[in-house]
Parts: C-alpha cells; structure tokens; sequence
C-alpha cells in the first residue's frame, strides 16, 4: 500500500532499527516506546486487521513477539512484558497496518492500561458465550 507508513518501512523506503525480519515479519524499534525497548512486529503482507492475517504469518507475528520479550526481560533487566495487539480504531489502532507491540515492562515503570472491570448481569456472559461459538462455527 503507497500511504502505508510500515510498508514504507518493510521497503526501506524509512528507516528503522531492525530487530528481526523473515519472509513472514519485520520487527524493529517503536519510534515512541512505552518503555524503552518497546518493539512493533509487523507482518510483512499489508493487513489492516488481524481478522485478515493468514494463520501462519499471525503464529510467527506472536512466536517472534514472544521471543523478543524474553530477550528484553533477559538482556535488559526488565521484570516482564506484554504483547499487545489493538485492531480498529475504537481499540486503539492509530497506523492501520496491523501490528503487535511487545512492551517491556519493570514492576514500578509507572505505565498503566486502565483497565475498567464491569459486571454481567445474570445469564449475560453465558448468553455473549452462545453468539461467540455459534460465529466460531460458521466460520470453520
């Protein structure tokens, strides 16, 4: 895609500092980490949501994330980390190519997802449950 800024990225056309490519992802630094070490894994084929992802080249999106948080938490001291994937707007997607932030976490780095915790009402989650797999099922 022309306007995209990470398929700008994956063809050299911007720069950025590389942490891992293979013929399914790129990996390189996030230009305004959370912490610092914060990395975007990116898959190489344009997709703007991860609904389109092909299974393989989302499997590797994570492995390769995962690995990369090991790394962080070995090679640089941090205590944890957290894989995280926004798609849509509304979830927080701001380059619409889609991307897995690996963010490297310390227990007092001061970095909080403000996470509300709301309450079903009786027999709401059983019933969201029921929609969720019959959509499961349709699609396989």
């Amino acid at each position: 895609m022309d306007s995209c800024i990470f398929c700008k990225i994956i063809a050299g056309e911007i720069p950025s500092v590389k942490i891992y490519e293979d013929d399914l992802v790129y990996a390189f630094m996030d230009i305004a980490p959370i912490n610092k070490g914060h990395v975007l894994v990116i898959p190489k084929k344009h997709n703007e949501s991860s609904s389109t992802i092909d299974e393989a080249t989302a499997g590797r999106m994570f492995k390769v994330g995962s690995q990369i948080g090991i790394a962080l938490r070995r090679e640089c001291d941090y205590d944890a980390f957290n894989l995280h994937l926004a798609d849509g707007t509304a979830a927080g997607q701001v380059v619409n190519h889609a991307h897995l932030h690996v963010v490297p976490r310390g227990v007092e780095d001061g970095f909080y997802w403000n996470w509300r915790q709301l309450k079903y009402e009786d027999g709401e989650a059983a019933e969201i449950a029921e929609k969720i797999k019959a959509r499961l099922a349709k699609k396989l």
